[in-house]
């Protein structure tokens, strides 16, 4: 029998006072759970970074022709991560309802990613086309099915508010890590393996060498598939409720969302802040090669992503003082900042010193955001179930995954657009006309700032560490009595 303080936080089952911080995720598991995001980091921020300058400059593709994609994966992003939360809520194996998915599908999403910088000989325009189609939509969903499980675990990893902070700015340490190692190393090792194998890419430059893509996916996809597996073997559903024994029907776990006001406004703020970032990732690579013609600097920028660990590493320590919600309204505000003074650095002509300042000051502000998401919508779980009686983590974290990748992707569609819109020369040119020089502008200042401001407005209204304190302590009984009834 499961020891019941160790699954409910040390409640006794005849008591509303606050919890006993019990039930301590050991040392391991944390690093092993923090390795689920490191591995869907190391491949798929390439993804949401180099894709579509992979498909201009590498296949040559219009980026008018990737619009259309972007579109479609809006589309397929708008259904397909509610219907992985409702296979998890259906899920019943030995491993739980989340773990399973790393060990089921870890190997096809890298599959499905290198599938993305892979350029197959002999294919027209057409080919081309439906090839990038069928890799880029397959690696989406696919990366719904593992990474939803990676926010719909945590409130079954932990029942401790304190501990799934910890357990999520371990997780977002090292996702951040993942990110800042591969996302500079990516052009430098294109080049290379292109080099080593006489493919200079494009127009003699190196960096579009379509044999150095696909070796640097496939060394990336390799990492990504170890992690996973070692996420799924290295952790434990433990948080046992009357919910997570049986399969949740639709019409039951839409009940957890009857005025759940917390979820509404973190889905709002995934949409708006993720569609930004995206937006301000692919148009990077732009940015630096075609306005400021520095591609060194633009991998430079990419390295300061290590300026992240600092700030992700204070986030227990900062929400402790100041409140989960606070903390992540002073990072929304920084990134948003941000984005200002590389407007002021743009309007001096590329001011290299004043772009440094922009980017400290958005990795940084942007640690103190990423942590706390999952945190926020492990705590709308407990506030479905709190209010509603309903516990349906996967339909309820499900929503993450909808939100975030329909703002990607709807920023990937307004970013190809606006670069279609420019007169955007695909290919490696030299030059750009300076109607794409605006676009690209555009792209990677003012519309992440919009998508960083609201974000900042909307969590203004979530007051959920205020009711925080009363919702734990009565789960806590709740969870206790289940256990007892439902064994462990």
């Amino acid at each position: 029998m499961v020891d019941r303080k160790t699954i409910v936080g040390g409640v006794d089952d005849n008591t509303t006072s606050a919890p006993v911080q019990a039930n301590q995720v050991k040392i391991k598991e944390r690093i092993a759970y923090a390795m689920s995001d490191f591995g869907c980091n190391t491949i798929f921020q390439i993804v949401g970074t180099y894709f579509l300058v992979f498909c201009t400059d590498t296949l040559g593709v219009a980026a008018a022709a990737v619009t259309g994609l972007f579109a479609l994966s809006a589309i397929i992003d708008s259904v397909d991560g509610l219907v992985w939360g409702q296979f998890i809520d259906r899920t019943r194996t030995k491993w739980g309802k989340s773990r399973p998915y790393w060990l089921w599908f870890s190997i096809p999403f890298a599959i499905f990613c290198v599938m993305c910088f892979t350029a197959i000989p002999g294919l027209g325009q057409t080919g081309k086309i439906i090839w990038i189609y069928i890799a880029y939509i397959g690696s989406k969903i696919l990366y719904s099915g593992i990474n939803i499980p990676v926010t719909s675990i945590l409130p079954s990893l932990t029942s401790n508010p304190k501990e799934r902070i910890t357990l999520s700015t371990i997780r977002q340490f090292l996702g951040n890590f993942g990110g800042a190692i591969f996302l500079p190393l990516t052009l430098p090792a294109v080049a290379f393996f292109g080099g080593i194998f006489g493919d200079r890419g494009t127009k003699g430059d190196a960096t579009t060498s379509p044999i150095g893509w696909f070796i640097w996916a496939v060394i990336l996809a390799i990492i990504t598939a170890a992690c996973l597996l070692t996420a799924f073997a290295g952790t434990k559903e433990r948080v046992v409720t009357r919910d997570s024994k049986r399969s949740i029907p639709m019409r039951e776990s839409v009940k957890a969302l009857k005025g759940n006001y917390p979820w509404a406004i973190i889905i709002f703020i995934n949409f708006i802040y993720w569609g930004g970032f995206a937006v301000r990732s692919s148009s990077l690579p732009y940015y630096f090669k075609y306005v400021l013609h520095n591609e060194a600097l633009g991998s430079l920028t990419l390295a300061a992503t290590f300026i992240t660990l600092f700030s992700t590493a204070l986030v227990p320590f900062v929400a402790a003082r100041i409140g989960k919600r606070n903390t992540m309204l002073v990072g929304m505000v920084g990134t948003a900042l941000s984005q200002l003074i590389l407007f002021v650095a743009d309007k001096m002509n590329g001011n290299i010193a004043v772009i440094l300042i922009g980017i400290v000051v958005y990795y940084i502000s942007y640690g103190l955001t990423g942590a706390l998401i999952a945190v926020m919508l492990s705590d709308a779980v407990d506030f479905g179930e709190w209010k509603n009686n309903v516990r349906a983590e996967g339909f309820v974290t499900s929503f993450s995954s909808f939100s975030a990748k329909l703002g990607m992707g709807i920023g990937g569609m307004i970013l190809a657009a606006i670069l279609a819109a420019g007169q955007y020369t695909s290919g490696a040119a030299a030059s750009q006309p300076t109607s794409a020089l605006h676009a690209i502008s555009l792209g990677f200042i003012w519309i992440p700032f919009i998508g960083y401001a609201l974000s900042a407005i909307a969590l203004l209204f979530n007051n959920i560490d205020k009711v925080e304190p009363k919702m734990v302590a009565e789960l806590s009984v709740k969870h206790a009595r289940e256990l007892a009834e439902f064994g462990g």
